[in-house]
């Protein structure tokens, strides 16, 4: 019996992966999305864990290069999260109003 390739076995890995990302994110409703956001930075990181061992650990150049991209996607899935997570709890900040912009000083 023939083995598969585990270049095949990852690259299937990382289809099932887009796929089920894909319909986790977009079936989420707008009101859980910042608190979700705070748990899929905490995720994300384990996720680049997971991508440098994944780099450190494999034989051939592709796949450390493949590791290598799944660390850095990951890490810029962390800070974008970050970003986004911090712009969207200061919309919902009071905004104080500006000096020099209050209507009753005349």
């Amino acid at each position: 019996m023939d083995m598969v390739s585990p270049l095949i076995i990852n690259l299937i890995i990382f289809v099932l992966a887009i796929y089920v990302g894909y319909h986790v994110v977009w079936n989420v409703t707008p009101a859980l999305h910042t608190p979700l956001m705070a748990v899929t930075n905490a995720i994300s990181a384990i996720v680049i864990v997971g991508a440098m061992l994944a780099a450190a650990l494999t034989e051939g150049t592709w796949a450390q290069a493949m590791g290598i991209l799944a660390t850095a996607l990951a890490a810029v899935n962390v800070f974008g999260g970050f970003l986004v997570t911090r712009r969207m709890l200061e919309m919902f900040k009071k905004k104080t109003p500006k000096a020099g912009t209050d209507k009753g000083a005349h």
